[in-house]
């Protein structure tokens, strides 16, 4: 199956997509990832990504559709793949589809916009391993200290309560409209976002039809 999960920031699509990736054997292919890695290795389309994301709005076409097409043409895609984070306007599911990609099933995540900003602003990342924290959902045992390495607990940047309303209101205006699109191929369902992950991974796997 060849899937997309929509959602704005925030609403879990890393989580479910990964999850339903590991029912249906397939990779999930996270523009997120691709894009952290490149900011990372501070290569020519990490460092323009950067600006970008840091200001809570979206990378440039040109750029995510590239990292895309890349990543689509490995091996491990070819019996089928999961989308997180990207097509994230209908420019890019146009560009999707001009590539011959045909799409299944496109799973939305809908959670409320003040649900998401406690979430995302509550989120804390170790600077020294990655690992991620919550001050409400997953606390360390030590207030601003990684349990697994000791280094010190950061706010990253994208995750500002300013930035992450920010972030939403980009959504909002140019991602939401591909609710819109994709209802009309007949390819859409919406999932509610619960407050146990395992409660909404349910209700994705049921729009799945996984088992």
């Amino acid at each position: 199956m060849k899937i997309i999960f929509l959602g704005a920031p925030g609403a879990g699509k890393g989580t479910h997509a990964a999850r339903a990736a590991e029912a249906l054997i397939v990779p999930t292919v996270s523009t997120g990832e691709i894009l952290r890695a490149a900011i990372r290795d501070e290569t020519p389309v990490g460092v323009k990504a950067k600006s970008f994301i840091d200001a809570g709005s979206l990378v440039p076409d040109e750029i995510v559709i590239g990292l895309v097409r890349e990543r689509l043409a490995a091996e491990d895609c070819k019996n089928g793949f999961i989308l997180d984070g990207f097509p994230r306007t209908v420019a890019q599911a146009k560009a999707l589809e001009a590539l011959g990609v045909k799409i299944d099933r496109v799973v939305n995540i809908h959670v409320p916009d003040e649900v998401i900003v406690c979430r995302m602003s509550g989120r804390r990342v170790c600077s020294g391993c990655g690992k991620t924290y919550h001050t409400v959902y997953n606390r360390p045992k030590v207030d601003g200290v990684c349990d697994d390495c000791g280094k010190e607990l950061i706010v990253r940047g994208d995750d500002m309560p300013e930035t992450v309303r920010h972030r939403l209101e980009v959504y909002e205006t140019q991602t939401a409209p591909l609710k819109e699109y994709y209802e009309k191929k007949g390819i859409l369902a919406t999932v509610e976002g619960q407050e146990q992950p395992d409660d909404t991974s349910k209700l994705v796997f049921a729009s799945l039809g996984i088992k």
